[in-house]
């Protein structure tokens, strides 16, 4: 477990799981109120720290210039959401939540917070307050102290609570608000390839072809033809013969290259809505009337008025 005087080097600092993966950086530590020792430390984790988680601070060190915690970064982002109540403090209930969460048995807890750091036994456990990270900056090299977090006899929540609420020596209160800052990041969202394969098309092309066939003339005997046709015997057995062509497609195939191929990327910009959700504080005044003079005198009169 960390001490007070090490608050200072915890705020606003990386936290390392086991592995040596960085979860974030610390923004709060929240302590005991009635035994004033260090309970919690939230982390913000997620892109641009929109997220603020808890882990328990029992069983971390400072380690240099961060804090390593004892919990797998996946372990810490997944932790459930808690509220703090405007006094800067964590209920009972949610921190049986976070205990149930990360294993740790709460009657364990119970025992470890009868006794105080100096052996004395105290009342039990109380519900944990905060420290900011600038008042823990600039209480550091003070013995007993961390920020706002109070004395280590502890403070109560509307002490703390007070100093969040950012009054200093005058008349003035600050008012402070988160805002959400949006940005993107680069990863892979799928993968395409050029895959070249082989398949088997029929074709059709006509083409003429041509072949012979035999046609038998008879032509009358006539003064032009009787020599030739009383040139053989008178009768007798003969025959004659006639050699018939045709044509046949004949197909052969030649590869020819016909295109090339190449895949480019294209970026293409469009506009998708983030949503978040940012704390903001308000100021009102109150305004007190009195009914007349004698009660305004007696008002004045009561002990604790300064």
């Amino acid at each position: 477990m960390i001490t007070r005087e090490e608050i200072a080097n915890v705020l606003d600092h990386p936290v390392y799981d086991g592995d040596g993966n960085k979860i974030g950086d610390a923004k709060h530590v929240f302590f005991d109120d009635m035994t004033g020792r260090p309970e919690w430390v939230s982390v913000k984790t997620g892109m641009f720290g929109s997220n603020e988680s808890f882990i328990p601070i029992r069983d971390a060190a400072v380690v240099q210039d961060h804090l390593e915690v004892p919990y797998r970064k996946e372990q810490v982002k997944d932790a459930p959401n808690v509220d703090v109540d405007a006094g800067g403090h964590l209920s009972e209930s949610e921190e049986h939540r976070l205990y149930d969460y990360y294993g740790i048995n709460w009657d364990s807890v119970l025992s470890e917070a009868e006794r105080t750091d100096d052996g004395r036994f105290a009342a039990g456990p109380g519900p944990a307050g905060t420290a900011s990270a600038a008042g823990a900056a600039g209480a550091a090299g003070t013995a007993g102290t961390a920020g706002t977090a109070g004395t280590a006899g502890g403070m109560t929540g509307r002490q703390e609570g007070a100093d969040r609420t950012g009054m200093r020596g005058d008349d003035a209160m600050t008012r402070s608000e988160e805002q959400m800052h949006v940005g993107v990041e680069r990863r892979e969202s799928g993968r395409a390839r050029l895959r070249k394969y082989v398949v088997t098309e029929e074709v059709q092309q006509t083409v003429p072809v041509s072949h012979e066939e035999v046609r038998v003339e008879r032509e009358p005997i006539t003064d032009a033809n009787r020599g030739d046709a009383l040139a053989g015997p008178e009768i007798s057995e003969a025959e004659h013969e006639v050699t018939l062509h045709e044509e046949r497609p004949v197909v052969e195939t030649e590869t020819v290259p016909v295109e090339r191929v190449r895949m480019v990327t294209e970026e293409h910009v469009e506009d998708e809505v983030v949503r978040g959700r940012v704390r903001k504080e308000r100021i009102e005044a109150e305004t007190e009337r009195f009914d007349d003079e004698s009660a305004r005198l007696d008002d004045e009169r009561r002990p604790g008025r300064e």
